[in-house]
């Protein structure tokens, strides 16, 4: 399955967040992979998981590998085993471009190593 038939599945409202979230990320990462990984669309940049988005119950959830590390007052961390930050949209109008693609921006600049992360059993080091 690829990045659109995923977001087609969904329902309307979310497909519209999810359209614009896909074009956006694909516009700022022309020379990311995207693919479908762990059931979810997910970009990556020389094989690291960067930027990626999944469907929850009542809400999309844009996720960032190693957005605790943004310094980004509107991306909540994840579990706090890793580096991971998220944000929750219900509608598309929530979200903001600008602030979207500064946190792409910074997606780029600053990495943790997850492509190794099972070589180095389970430490992350920062990459960028």
């Amino acid at each position: 399955m690829d990045i659109e038939a995923f977001n087609e599945k969904l329902s309307a409202r979310d497909q519209q967040i999810c359209h614009f979230l896909m074009t956006t990320i694909n516009a700022h990462f022309l020379e990311a992979e995207s693919k479908i990984w762990h059931k979810h669309p997910v970009w990556f940049l020389d094989g690291n998981p960067i930027v990626g988005y999944s469907k929850l119950k009542d809400c999309i959830r844009l996720m960032f590998w190693s957005g605790s590390s943004f310094e980004e007052p509107d991306l909540k961390p994840g579990t706090g085993k890793f580096k991971d930050a998220f944000i929750r949209y219900t509608s598309v109008d929530q979200i903001d471009l600008d602030d979207l693609k500064r946190w792409l921006e910074k997606s780029k600049e600053i990495q943790w190593d997850y492509r190794n992360i099972v070589k180095k059993k389970g430490r992350l080091d920062r990459i960028k």
